[in-house]
């Protein structure tokens, strides 16, 4: 699922400050991962990535001082700038992801094309349990949700509920990043998870519309992105403590170059915003 020079094992304190320790969340490493090879290839740094924990996993491990550079496919909040009193974070946006309702092939065909809030609210809470009262075959709905504290979940049940913190206690199957929330619902009958748009692919896994109306059905689009009618947007960060210097800035200022945005877009990521005046 990794590339270029990374690790599923912690990156001890020890190491010396020539070597950019990276971590955090498995959307932001696409074209994170491709950034680094580059300076690795015409600088010459060392980076070592590691996306075990996801965005909670990044934000942790640099407020413990063990990374540089968090990745993170959430926004900071207030409890971690508590709980990290010590840092002082500073939160870099380099593009825009959309996290879609991804249904396995036969629910695809059966028919389901697209869920409402309230529909999502209830396969989520179990009061829905068979996608023929949405509209799809006569099969067991299989919900796989992602770990919370990841990006992808919090956005999802923002979107259900206004507030992670409101979401209920559910027992579904969990997975944690991308590649294996992708192979569940590619290789599940029935089922249905939250993963970044992106991560589809239109053969095995499938990006439901959202109906927001009647007559009104958004889809993880560019166009649609642009012009802010999806809800289940969200902004793509790299995290440090305090502005980024050394390699750390180098490799910020490579993604937010005309370069560094190329990068992101071929991954399926929406440009950074421009900066505000």
């Amino acid at each position: 699922m990794l590339t270029l020079l990374l690790t599923f094992l912690p990156t001890p304190r020890g190491l010396g400050s020539e070597v950019l320790r990276v971590n955090g969340s498995t959307t932001v490493n696409l074209p994170v991962a491709e950034a680094a090879e580059i300076l690795r290839r015409e600088r010459g740094l060392r980076i070592v990535i590691d996306t075990q924990g996801g965005s909670a996993g990044g934000i942790a491990l640099l407020g413990d001082g063990r990374a540089h550079v968090g990745m993170s496919s959430k926004p900071l909040t207030d409890t971690d700038r508590t709980r990290f009193p010590q840092v002082r974070f500073h939160e870099t946006v380099i593009g825009v992801d959309a996290v879609a309702l991804v249904v396995s092939r036969d629910v695809w065909d059966g028919g389901v094309r697209s869920l409402t809030r309230d529909q999502a609210r209830g396969i989520y809470e179990g009061t829905f349990r068979n996608w023929d009262l949405l509209g799809g075959p006569d099969r067991r709905i299989a919900f796989f949700n992602k770990e919370p504290g990841r990006g992808t979940w919090e956005i999802f049940v923002h979107w259900l509920y206004g507030d992670a913190r409101h979401a209920p206690p559910v027992s579904f199957p969990e997975v944690g990043g991308n590649e294996e929330a992708r192979a569940k619902v590619a290789s599940t009958r029935g089922a249905i998870a939250p993963l970044s748009a992106s991560w589809t692919d239109n053969a095995t896994t499938f990006a439901l519309g959202l109906r927001l109306e009647p007559d009104t059905v958004v889809h993880p689009t560019p166009a649609d992105l642009t012009a802010g009618r999806y809800p289940l947007s969200r902004s793509l960060y790299l995290l440090t403590d305090g502005e980024p210097s050394g390699a750390a800035r180098e490799l910020v200022d490579l993604l937010l170059s005309d370069r560094g945005q190329a990068i992101v877009r071929r991954h399926g990521y929406q440009p950074a915003p421009p900066p505000a005046p």
